[in-house]
């Protein structure tokens, strides 16, 4: 499909880019140091440790033998995505530069990372160990579930420090209109208040917008009929809004093996006169086998 450029007359230092956010998951990407590369290029592994139990020691025949178990967890990357984009040399010049020295930076922020968020947010809420559904309609409701989750969690014993509540714009809202979250700012006679909060019981609040925030999402391939447009839409069959998830890092791991965006000038162009744009990644996000717990899930009625 050609690229649509509406040429400008003048030469403006203005841009009108589409409104999106940066990445919102990449807070959970895993530390170089926390990924062990393997021989198959697909392929990551995981060391994944069982042990038993105390037993009673005896004076005369001293411990217990027990057994450690070490096993490795295959995780098999299924992410490989890409996109090329053609501007001519002469719709270059004539918008004066903006169209392709902007193109770039405007396909990561509004194209890639809706796509990996939305991504993973849906693998998150599959792999999820507890989860929940209801229709939450107050402020108190948020907070009664939101309690239900994390005391799901403290029951089975996943670490409170570190954890993250990524949460709908919808419910954040019935959230901070919650009479009990109004904070005090001023100071002395100064009754000023303020409903927003970036932290909610020692968890970090992540703010997600809708269409990022889906337990299923359905990926599209860019060439068949109807899918040319790329991109990601939620699955109609199994998908759901997900009103929030409660997440520990360290139940997840969130990858991304090859990450690479090239430019090729109209100079070295084989082909056309003009500037060409490559982007692909090979990424993949898992739940840990042993750590479902360490996500809680809830959906809408």
């Amino acid at each position: 499909m050609a690229n649509s450029i509406a040429l400008i007359a003048k030469y403006l230092k203005a841009l009108d880019m589409v409104y999106k956010y940066a990445s919102k998951t990449a807070i959970l990407d895993a530390a170089p140091g926390d990924i062990r590369e393997t021989d198959e290029a697909n392929v990551i592994k995981i060391a994944k440790i069982a042990l038993q139990g105390l037993g009673d020691y005896d004076r005369n025949t001293g411990y217990v033998s027990g057994d450690a178990t070490l096993t490795w967890e295959t995780h098999t990357f299924t992410q490989d995505r890409g996109r090329k984009f053609s501007i001519d040399t002469m719709d270059n010049i004539e918008t004066a530069t903006m169209a392709f020295g902007r193109l770039a930076g405007e396909f990561i922020r509004t194209k890639t990372c809706p796509e990996f968020d939305a991504y993973r947010m849906a693998t998150y809420a599959d792999g999820a160990g507890n989860s929940a559904a209801a229709a939450l309609t107050t402020g108190a409701n948020v907070l009664a579930a939101i309690d239900v989750g994390t005391a799901a969690m403290d029951n089975a014993e996943v670490p409170e420090e570190g954890r993250l509540l990524f949460i709908s714009v919808a419910m954040y809202n019935l959230l901070k209109a919650a009479p009990t979250l109004y904070r005090h700012i001023g100071n002395g006679n100064d009754n000023t208040f303020t409903r927003d909060f970036d932290t909610f019981d020692n968890m970090r609040v992540v703010k997600m917008p809708s269409n990022r925030f889906y337990s299923a999402i359905t990926q599209y391939d860019g060439s068949t009929e109807g899918e040319q447009a790329g991109g990601y839409i939620e699955n109609g069959d199994t998908g759901q809004d997900i009103d929030f998830q409660i997440i520990h890092p360290s139940a997840v791991l969130q990858v991304a093996k090859h990450n690479v965006s090239k430019i090729i000038s109209p100079e070295t162009n084989q082909t056309a006169d003009a500037w060409m744009y490559f982007f692909r990644a090979y990424h993949d996000a898992f739940v840990l086998d042993n750590k479902t717990d360490g996500i809680y899930l809830h959906t809408p009625a």
